[in-house]
């Protein structure tokens, strides 16, 4: 073994492991088994993108959340008997919990409490990199935990980088966090109404030029697409949530130039005051001339996530844009085998086979929307001319009804423009 083997070997032996965490949701009356599943995978992988690990499940079939404790006594009992017997570190819940609920739960089970909410902003915290960003996720977070202060620990001692806490803050130090929360919302606020008027004056200036804003689930590549369509060097990682900040690139195709922006990734249940705080950055989707709705259609989901991204859009009050729909990472996605693959095939493998019937589904959505969708694969570059094809000819248009007398052959000077993305 090299020393260099050696040094690392003794790095990964020092290196501390990560927190353990349990994960609960309620099945409701309208809820099915796989839909729960489906939930708790990817209330998986946000807590691994925090940094922690989850090693068990609770589910519990309730037609409402109990008011005092979310889930009932018995459930409870089975939840507490578990977090002392495996030593975890904390529990997070699926859905929100109330300020009363989540001071029940750490009082009864002497351990961190999440719920969905406060594990997304501690996530979107770590992640902001601009001063934007981290101005409204802490904005976001202190709104939320304001409230939810406990006597067993408080979540405004964790920190960007790690998941370890400090325990036990007494009534007087409660208090005393309140006041200095209260006093912080007032200098956010007033340092964000600062960021976004620079913001307002800066998208101000690019009125002239046409405006793409990518749009979609979390995790479905969007920032892949960005780096390929630009060579920008911009995050792109397997994991919810691999970057929060908005990125913006000047892009040239066939003489047209256009501003393409990377806004954050939507997802089941985002906190309301993460989007009342990021209504600045989501401004680049409500100025965009038109979206692109990236689709990871490799997920089982995939369905449920576009109507996610819509309903959010809707919400937004931008439903009424043009929209490219993008089902990307086709190059992973179970394809509807051929014939001649059928006939390699038993009749069970092809009945419990989740096949994706690309042309089919192409039928579906080209009925739902007047631009035709594109199936691509970002992070191989499959098709990736046929998406480039349907940008440029969307692209177009929304550059005629800005100038309406343009030429083909005619090269805009995009000097002016040099400094806005």
């Amino acid at each position: 073994m090299s020393k260099y083997s050696r040094k690392l070997k003794k790095l990964n032996d020092t290196a501390p492991e990560p927190e353990t965490a349990i994960l609960v949701a309620l099945i409701h009356q309208q809820d099915t088994e796989k839909g729960v599943t489906d939930h708790l995978d990817e209330l998986a992988e946000l807590t691994e993108t925090l940094g922690a690990k989850a090693i068990h499940r609770f589910t519990q079939r309730l037609e409402r959340p109990d008011v005092r404790t979310f889930v009932g006594s018995g459930k409870l009992e089975e939840i507490k008997n578990y977090v002392e017997f495996f030593k975890v570190d904390m529990v997070i819940f699926d859905d929100d919990l109330s300020p009363s609920q989540m001071r029940n739960l750490e009082n009864e089970l002497k351990v961190k409490v999440y719920d969905r909410s406060l594990l997304i902003l501690d996530i979107f915290l770590n992640r902001a990199q601009t001063a934007q960003a981290k101005t409204q996720v802490e904005l976001a977070r202190f709104q939320y935990l304001l409230p939810r202060l406990t006597h067993m620990w408080t979540h405004l001692e964790r920190q960007r980088g790690g998941t370890s806490t400090r325990g036990g803050a007494g009534e007087k130090e409660i208090e005393t966090d309140k006041r200095d929360i209260r006093s912080k919302i007032t200098l956010l606020k007033d340092k964000l109404d600062k960021i976004e008027k620079q913001g307002f004056t800066q998208r101000k200036g690019r009125e002239g030029i046409v405006r793409v804003a990518m749009v979609g689930y979390t995790n479905v590549g969007k920032s892949t697409l960005m780096r390929l369509m630009t060579k920008a060097d911009v995050l792109a990682e397997d994991k919810l949530f691999a970057t929060v900040d908005s990125t913006v690139r000047k892009v040239v195709l066939e003489n047209i130039p256009f501003l393409l922006s990377d806004t954050v990734g939507f997802i089941r249940k985002l906190p309301t005051h993460l989007i009342e705080s990021f209504k600045s950055t989501l401004a680049e989707i409500r100025e965009a001339d038109l979206l692109v709705h990236v689709v990871d259609v490799s997920h089982p989901g995939f369905e449920d996530q576009i109507t996610v991204v819509n309903h959010t859009l809707s919400e937004m009050g931008v439903s009424d844009k043009p929209v490219i729909l993008v089902f990307n990472k086709i190059d992973i996605a179970a394809k509807m085998p051929s014939e001649e693959e059928r006939m390699f095939m038993t009749e069970l493998e092809i009945e419990e086979g989740s096949f994706i019937d690309f042309e089919k589904l192409e039928q579906s959505y080209a009925k739902k929307s007047a631009i035709r969708p594109v199936f691509m694969a970002a992070e191989t570059g499959e098709n990736v001319e046929g998406f480039r094809a349907v940008l440029t000819a969307e692209v177009k248009k929304c550059h005629q009804k800005i100038y309406p007398h343009y030429l083909d052959d005619e090269v805009l000077d995009l000097s002016q423009w040099e400094d806005l993305s």
